[in-house]
């Protein structure tokens, strides 16, 4: 009886080993799904839209591209779901397995890549501020002292705090929140990424009572985030990244998010075009080197 229940426990604490040691293609070749992290509110990289769907830029990017590079490389159809993300949640999401890959406006930064891994580069910007229009705050040279909402964990928050000690920064959950603030004057604006302050600005009820000011005074590339440590995993997701943007069809997604008759008309900089040619470059030397 004694070598029956051993040998019991010891299927069992294999078994418990195995899942455990789970990496995340075999999860997803289990499964039959990608889970990815993604926003509800942050126009146009991931949103609810008027019909109750969730769409966005960075949603098409993972279905149009990594789906079906996960298919080609597992051989089998992959179906993609969804959950919401913050910056508060992201990482714990990542690393509980509660989703498969981060896919919204996450900047990759040397800190955070102390507990993730980051894909290439699919998205440059810089942080700057909304305002009321006619404001006295004309960018981060004339935020001390003032009143000025940003996103719990956001990169950009940590960086003004360093930058003018003395604003007086005021942090809430995700971008709704802020922006509610922001309207009711309990700040005097709100700090993120120029692009999200974009989309902010063009789906407010009266778009023209706002304006973005200030030049960039931080660099954000946004990359997509997943669990540390899974080549081949990231492997397949650059590789779907780069095909995307040297083909050109990355940039006729972007054209339909960004570009004249966009949700948010947002002209693709030499240097936005610079830093995605680099970060695909930087990867092609690197599969080749392996």
């Amino acid at each position: 009886m004694k070598w029956t229940f051993a040998c019991l426990l010891a299927i069992l604490l294999f078994g418990f080993s195995s899942a455990s040691a789970e990496t995340t293609l075999e999860k997803i070749g289990r499964t039959g799904a990608l889970t990815i992290g993604t926003r509800t509110g942050s126009p146009p990289f991931a949103y609810v839209d008027k019909n109750n769907r969730w769409v966005g830029f960075s949603i098409d990017l993972v279905e149009q591209f990594v789906a079906p590079g996960l298919s080609k490389k597992l051989g089998k159809s992959i179906k993609l779901e969804k959950k919401e993300s913050a910056p508060p949640t992201r990482i714990p999401l990542l690393t509980s397995n509660a989703v498969d890959l981060i896919a919204e406006t996450m900047t990759d930064t040397k800190e955070r890549r102390e507990s993730v891994d980051f894909s290439i580069t699919f998205f440059y910007t810089g942080a700057q501020f909304l305002v009321k229009k006619g404001s006295a705050i004309k960018g981060i040279e004339s935020v001390a002292g003032k009143r000025v909402a940003a996103q719990q964990g956001a990169t950009n928050a940590r960086i003004l705090r360093e930058r003018v000690p003395t604003v007086k920064l005021v942090e809430f959950p995700d971008q709704p929140a802020a922006f509610q603030a922001l309207a009711q004057g309990r700040v005097e604006a709100y700090t993120n990424d120029g692009v999200q302050l974009a989309g902010l600005k063009v789906k407010a009820p009266r778009p023209d009572d706002w304006a973005i000011v200030g030049n960039f005074y931080s660099s954000d590339p946004y990359g997509m985030a997943m669990r540390q440590n899974e080549p081949d995993f990231r492997n397949v997701v650059n590789q779907a990244l780069a095909d995307a943007i040297e083909s050109g069809k990355y940039f006729e997604l972007y054209d339909k998010y960004f570009g004249p008759k966009g949700e948010l008309p947002y002209p693709l900089t030499p240097e936005m075009k610079r830093q995605l040619q680099s970060s695909v470059a930087e990867f092609r030397k690197t599969a080749r080197s392996k």
